[in-house]
């Protein structure tokens, strides 16, 4: 398998987005599959599922309201293979789902995600001044690769803002 479906609906609590697929993501069909990948960790630390969930079970998160895509849909085994023609394309593609979709937040995992997305240079963690689709709230995240160097804990703290967010509305 090489592409990755969404797993995307209306009324979604949060979009997660991310680069792109990993391999492993490729070959299984499931988000954020790299045994290496701290993403389910870290979702379970900040309070946003009540358990760890499998990578398997990543389209049942939707029963839940979270929901998830890539910029760019091609894996690879890294994010600096991706073209900026991949990255132009997949941004358009992705301003369209979140018009259509309407989540009410939008978690970018990686600050590199955010910035490919809303062409923003300076980019903070956390909840973004200004959203690009309106009606829409915009939040960046580090990334839950396993090459990331921040620390878990503090990861983990960034996530947990938009956990206690998302208890709130």
């Amino acid at each position: 398998m090489d592409i990755i479906l969404d797993h995307i609906k209306e009324g979604l609590k949060i979009l997660f987005v991310g680069f792109n697929p990993s391999i492993r993501s490729g070959e299984t069909g499931h988000h954020y599959a790299n045994p290496n990948n701290r993403f389910w960790k870290i979702l379970h630390k900040s309070g946003l599922t009540n358990r760890i969930y499998s990578t398997f079970e990543d389209y049942t998160l939707l029963e839940i309201g979270y929901g998830f895509t890539n910029i760019v849909s091609r894996p690879t085994k890294a994010a600096d293979e991706i073209t900026k023609e991949e990255y132009r394309a997949g941004r358009e593609e992705l301003i369209s789902k979140i018009k259509h979709y309407k989540p009410k937040f939008v978690c970018f995992v990686g600050k590199g995600v955010y910035q490919e997305y809303s062409k923003r240079k300076e980019v903070s963690w956390g909840f973004q001044e200004l959203s690009m689709v309106p009606g829409v709230t915009d939040f960046v995240a580090p990334s839950s690769s396993g090459l990331v160097r921040m620390k878990i804990e503090e990861i983990v703290r960034i996530y947990s803002e938009i956990a206690a967010a998302v208890e709130k509305s």
